[in-house]
């Protein structure tokens, strides 16, 4: 390595692509090409860094593979920042696996932060643990150690667990002010902020308020039936009912449990289940088909009765029942979850990361785009939605996590 890549690469390690491209602006060849692009990125110009990158793999050939796999791993960042999350984890996989062969462990380890990153983006929490746990967090770039304890932080919170989320969250920064870098110091002032806005809403039939992560953490302790709107589940403890797959029994118990101990009249749980206005013979029949499945769905938390007017429920061991609801509630409310982090989605990623057809996706940033609150930009393949205003309110809960039990 020459004087002049050396000094770009220094550069480039302390956030000033300025001082890097000053030394190698003019020069194609490929360690150049590589940095260049590095410091294209740090400007940016994604697009043209992507593209230098992207000729910088091809001018090290095949002769080269860590140089490559280098390569890969920065175009690998690039993609993970635009939200193209398709192919992006697989050339990742396959470049962090020619660096840990090589010996090359520091880069291996980025690549690994890099990856647990993204599988925490699309919810996989047990598997971005896992990748974490692979490597020694020390051995990582004071850069990507910031990031990585914002990857902890992001575990434990979509986890529910407040204590080990704020630690992460002052060790992400501590290693901020240590390396100074003002994009990454914003970066962690903008998680600690979301970490301490609502982060959900208590709904029961007297009470209606926000709540806080380790308030939130505490009523999943507590000696209550939690009717979990944002996560789509029914609780008890550690006794869990997932709900997710079945709309029509979650919008039911929700109706009864925002009334509880009352019972509910059947003419309400027609209309918050079916938007029934004026029920005939068949929507009865409907709802006694479906109270019934939601009888059975939760019978491990609770039982139904029915009543002379309609239905109430009675938890077997829990002394209350709450719902748990988003801070606001939108019907799409997930896809604003994730447009919320400010950054540009595509909407293939958007449907990777809720576990949704892409026609679904589709057909809900119409409908958020019709009422002005997403935007979109570029054309094709190419195109990309932001939110038109980030919401006051962090993602935390409103994104159900894949592989999590508590």
């Amino acid at each position: 390595m020459d004087s002049l890549i050396a000094a770009a690469a220094r550069a480039l390690s302390a956030g000033d692509p300025l001082a890097a491209l000053k030394r190698i602006a003019l020069r194609d060849d490929p360690p150049a090409l590589a940095l260049r692009g590095i410091a294209m990125a740090q400007l940016g110009d994604l697009v043209r860094a992507r593209e230098l990158l992207a000729s910088a793999a091809r001018a090290f050939g095949p002769k080269e593979p860590v140089a490559r796999a280098r390569c890969a791993v920065a175009g690998a960042e690039i993609a993970l920042v635009t939200r193209d999350l398709g192919r992006s984890l697989q050339a990742l996989n396959a470049a962090r696996a020619v660096l840990e062969m090589s010996g090359d462990r520091r880069n291996a380890a980025h690549a690994g932060y890099l990856q647990a990153r993204h599988l925490l983006l699309i919810g996989r929490l047990d598997e971005a643990q896992d990748v974490l746990d692979e490597f020694d967090a020390d051995i990582l770039p004071p850069a990507s150690l910031v990031g990585r304890e914002l990857v902890v932080a992001g575990i434990a919170i979509r986890r529910i667990r407040t204590e080990p989320a704020w630690s992460a969250l002052e060790r992400a920064k501590r290693a901020a002010e240590d390396v100074g870098i003002a994009a990454l110091v914003a970066e962690v002032e903008q998680a600690v902020a979301a970490f301490g806005a609502p982060a959900a809403r208590l709904v029961a039939r007297d009470v209606e308020r926000l709540l806080h992560l380790e308030e939130v953490e505490k009523l999943m302790t507590a000696d209550t039936l939690i009717v979990d709107a944002c996560r789509n589940v029914v609780r008890t403890g550690t006794k869990i009912v997932s709900l997710a797959a079945r709309p029509v029994l979650l919008a039911l118990i929700r109706a009864l449990a925002e009334a509880w101990p009352e019972d509910v009249p059947r003419e309400t749980l027609l209309k918050r289940a079916f938007g029934v206005r004026h029920a005939d013979e068949s929507h009865r029949a409907r709802l006694r088909v479906e109270m019934a499945r939601l009888r059975n769905a939760i019978r491990p938390l609770a039982e139904l009765s029915a009543t002379k007017r309609g239905f109430v429920l009675r938890p077997d061991t829990a002394c209350r029942v709450v719902v748990l609801a988003p801070p606001i509630e939108d019907d799409h409310a997930q896809v604003l979850a994730l447009l919320g982090d400010g950054e540009a989605w595509s909407s293939s990623a958007l449907a990777l990361a809720l576990s949704v057809s892409p026609r679904t996706i589709q057909r809900a940033l119409r409908e958020l785009a019709r009422d002005g609150k997403v935007e979109a930009f570029g054309r094709g393949r190419a195109c990309r939605w932001i939110a038109s205003r980030v919401p006051g309110f962090p993602t935390s809960l409103l994104l159900p996590a894949m592989g999590i039990s508590s």
